[in-house]
């Protein structure tokens, strides 16, 4: 197959496996996590959780046809490049979460032993599984070119943006002035230009 032969179901084919391949290593991973001291509320946990699955049912769910409705025409140069950062992103969410090591969690929390991760992506971004996540959405909805694709990411930045907020508050809790001059160095979704 050139590059020129690659059909947007094709290409979608393949998003779809690598979505899939940071599923799996999101649960080989979830073993070995050290044990929460400080957890979010139930109620705290749907306010992200609701709006990311909505975000996701958005990207690759059925909905009206309205929704369904193709913003571009799916040339080759787009789908490669859906490709492309579709697997750039996953990559940097699981290079993140791999540094994150057992200081991970799904939910806001802080954990017996929490460690203020500085290293690898933490460098220079304080969220970069974030960073990773919504860089695949935009590139799988590049593929895609639907309307709902692009009101998902919406949901999904904005619940990420909230519980990122979340986060940096247990944090500044926990480590104090070691997290406010590791904010002061390092973007939230993105490095600091400065």
């Amino acid at each position: 197959m050139t590059a020129s032969q690659l059909t947007p179901d094709q290409a979608l084919e393949v998003a779809s496996w690598l979505w899939m391949l940071l599923l799996l290593v999101w649960v080989a991973l979830w073993f070995g996590m050290k044990r929460a001291k400080k957890l979010e509320s139930p109620l705290e946990m749907l306010q992200h959780g609701l709006p990311v699955i909505v975000g996701f049912w958005l990207l690759f769910g059925k909905q009206a046809k309205w929704l369904n409705d193709r913003l571009w025409l799916a040339t080759p140069v787009m789908l490669w490049t859906g490709l492309v950062l579709t697997a750039a992103g996953v990559g940097i969410s699981i290079w993140a979460r791999v540094s994150l090591g057992a200081n991970w969690s799904g939910v806001v929390t802080l954990k017996q032993g929490h460690e203020l991760i500085r290293t690898g992506l933490y460098r220079w971004v304080r969220h970069p599984i974030y960073t990773g996540i919504l860089l695949s959405f935009v590139g799988t909805e590049l593929i895609r070119g639907r309307v709902r694709g692009w009101l998902g990411f919406a949901v999904v930045l904005l619940s990420f943006y909230l519980k990122a907020r979340r986060e940096e508050g247990f944090l500044r809790e926990e480590f104090g002035a070691g997290f406010e001059e590791h904010a002061r160095r390092t973007g939230m979704f993105l490095p600091k230009l400065t």
